[in-house]
């Protein structure tokens, strides 16, 4: 059992990446091999159009650009399921993650008219979002809809997909050292200490069911 993790945050150690290594330990606690990939570190870009991974006579459900994550891809190819995690940035995941999931996901689309997928395993997926927003605003400013169109692709091309939304996020360790009045830091301080926690075991409960 291999579960792999892509981590679309740049900051290591805070919220995304905490959450996504306790879904990894949780994995590795019913005996699965686990990988952290970290997408800051990697020299790649998004989906060139190319058309490559439809070509006749070519990899046909496969990138080929060969850049840094290739190897991911085919690691991912092979795993026996994978989580995903990005923070929310003005209304969207990251750019990273955003161009990694592109080009994940276009190559295992079928322009054929049977049009199903080319990855053709069922595997356990799940997505970890991390926001500034509070939980009741979510619908009002279009969220919940964009968080189930995310599992619903990765429902279709892979298999079962379980989604994580956590809320209010502790941001930095000293609020007084930036414009930031808007919050309320005591309060997000609580949530650190009280309700993150929980959303660590609620992610390592995911990590639990993707390697059972």
């Amino acid at each position: 059992m291999n579960v792999i993790a892509v981590n679309g945050s740049a900051r290591k150690g805070w919220n995304t990446h905490t959450l996504l290594q306790k879904a990894l330990d949780g994995a590795a606690s019913k005996g699965a091999q686990t990988e952290m990939v970290n997408l800051y570190d990697l020299d790649f870009k998004g989906c060139l159009g190319c058309l490559g991974c439809k070509r006749k006579g070519g990899e046909v459900g496969r990138c080929v650009v060969k850049d840094a994550l290739r190897p991911v891809f085919d690691r991912i190819a092979e795993c026996d399921a994978f989580i995903l995690g990005s923070p929310i940035y003005i209304g969207e995941v990251t750019g990273e993650l955003r161009s990694f999931y592109e080009r994940l996901t276009f190559q295992y689309i079928s322009y054929d008219k049977e049009s199903a997928p080319l990855f053709t395993r069922r595997i356990k997926t799940a997505f970890v979002f991390t926001t500034n927003c509070p939980e009741n605003f979510y619908e009002q400013v279009g969220y919940v809809a964009k968080f189930k169109e995310y599992e619903g692709m990765l429902g279709r091309m892979f298999g079962e997909c379980k989604t994580l939304a956590v809320s209010e996020t502790w941001q930095i360790d000293d609020y007084d050292k930036y414009h930031m009045s808007m919050f309320d830091v005591p309060d997000r301080k609580r949530r650190r200490e009280e309700v993150f926690p929980k959303d660590c075991d609620n992610a390592f409960a995911i990590g639990e069911w993707m390697a059972t």
